[in-house]
């Protein structure tokens, strides 16, 4: 992939090459994206053809185009909701902030959560990325209600997502799902009643990971909340041993196409990562690379939940991942922002980016050194005077430690990871 930097350039190629979009419409390639980067990102710029399955329920149905599997085009499923979908009185010209809703691993486009965010003023997409269309009227969250389409792209299995690396890239989950997110984004964008201004992705556990690479990629986006999904995958995460089994070759390739660290250092929105200490798949040691990855003068943000568990509903859950989208996108009521978390004479300490009124901060801590999902946790009370947290320090035997806040809107965040080992 060229990447193209300069502002001029860039307009000119559209002139001259489409004449069909504005310059805000087209990804502009931030030039830390490594040279290797796989997408064709002016393309992915472009609205996908898409028709109407349903047009008239509060939550609709469609299908939009997606990249070429096996030298064929290959279709899209998606779920689309809006305030306007949901209450015709709504007016008619009013235009809505957008936001992508990208699943998990074993997931597909789940219609409750794009009418989830459609009831919280937002119109948002949500779609299968997995080559299936999930069966009306039944659990989406069971595997077995879904149909493959015969235009669909490649399955979410291990095959797909690791050892087909070593064939055309046409082949990979990896390069095909980002890509569709990415047509998602730029489908609502062309819709009348979004505002393309105002846009959001987030995504859970496989499509946080999606999310990571997303928001390095698409710098139209406005804000990003990758639920779970980091990268650094090939060292303390469940999947480290399906990437370095990969013969040599092989795995340094995956992790150069597809690892989210290659691409979160190019992330130009606000970001939120949300996990849990013990989660089984995305272990923190690689969460901390992660959101350390991203450059300084990114907004960020934390929060990591003890114990947090692991599913699409639990990850769509916390009541942050609304309020940081809405922080950016409708200019609401900001997170707080806990930073310099730090021991001193027997005392932690750590500040408050910007005054907030706390109504508990908490130590958390663990002295195991074992697999990450088997740590056990334990708390200790902290007080907040203005912007500064203080309190009793963790044990010295302590191998990882954080702090976490809660607003008075009960609304948590947390303190960078501190590790001792």
């Amino acid at each position: 992939m060229q990447l193209v930097h300069s502002s001029k350039v860039l307009m000119l190629f559209l002139i001259t090459a489409t004449g069909l979009m504005a310059a805000e419409d087209v990804i502009q390639p931030d030039p830390r994206l490594p040279e290797t980067t796989p997408w064709d990102l002016q393309a992915l710029s472009k609205s996908p053809e898409f028709e109407w399955i349903d047009e008239k329920s509060p939550v609709r149905s469609l299908m939009y185009q997606g990249l070429e599997y096996r030298g064929k085009p290959t279709k899209v499923f998606a779920f689309y909701a809006s305030p306007a979908t949901l209450n015709p009185e709504e007016p008619q010209d009013k235009k809505y902030p957008g936001i992508v809703l990208i699943h998990g691993g074993g997931g597909t486009a789940f219609r409750e959560w794009a009418e989830l965010w459609a009831q919280k003023g937002y119109a948002a997409i949500a779609m299968d990325l997995a080559g299936s269309q999930p069966l009306d009227g039944k659990n989406p969250h069971d595997r077995k209600h879904r149909n493959r389409l015969e235009a669909g792209g490649p399955d979410q299995s291990h095959k797909e997502k690791f050892e087909a690396v070593k064939d055309d890239q046409s082949e990979h989950w990896c390069y095909h799902a980002p890509a569709n997110a990415i047509l998602a984004h730029s489908l609502i964008r062309s819709f009348p009643e979004v505002d393309k201004d105002h846009t959001a992705v987030t995504g859970i556990s496989w499509g946080g990971y999606l999310t990571c690479i997303v928001a390095g990629l698409d710098n139209r986006f406005d804000a990003a909340v990758p639920v779970y999904g980091c990268g650094f995958l090939n060292d303390h995460s469940v999947f480290e041993s399906s990437i370095n089994k990969l013969p040599t070759e092989d795995s340094k390739r995956w992790m150069q196409l597809y690892d989210p660290g290659q691409y979160l250092k190019a992330v130009q929105m606000p970001i939120l990562f949300v996990n849990g200490t013990n989660d089984f798949a995305y272990w923190l040691s690689a969460y901390q690379k992660s959101y350390e990855a991203v450059p300084k003068d990114t907004p960020r943000n934390i929060r990591i939940e003890v114990k947090m568990g692991h599913s699409h509903p639990a990850g769509w859950k916390p009541v942050e991942i609304t309020r940081f989208v809405d922080q950016y996108l409708k200019k609401q009521t900001p997170l707080p922002v806990v930073l310099n978390p730090a021991v001193k004479d027997g005392k932690v300490t750590a500040e408050l980016a910007e005054p907030v009124k706390i109504k508990t901060a908490v130590l958390n801590y663990t002295t195991d050194a074992g697999p990450n999902p088997e740590r056990k946790w334990q708390s200790i009370p902290l007080e907040v005077d203005g912007t500064r947290i203080t309190g009793p320090a963790p044990p010295a035997e302590t191998k990882i430690w954080f702090i976490n806040v809660t607003d008075e809107a009960d609304a948590m965040t947390s303190s960078p990871l501190v590790s001792r080992q």
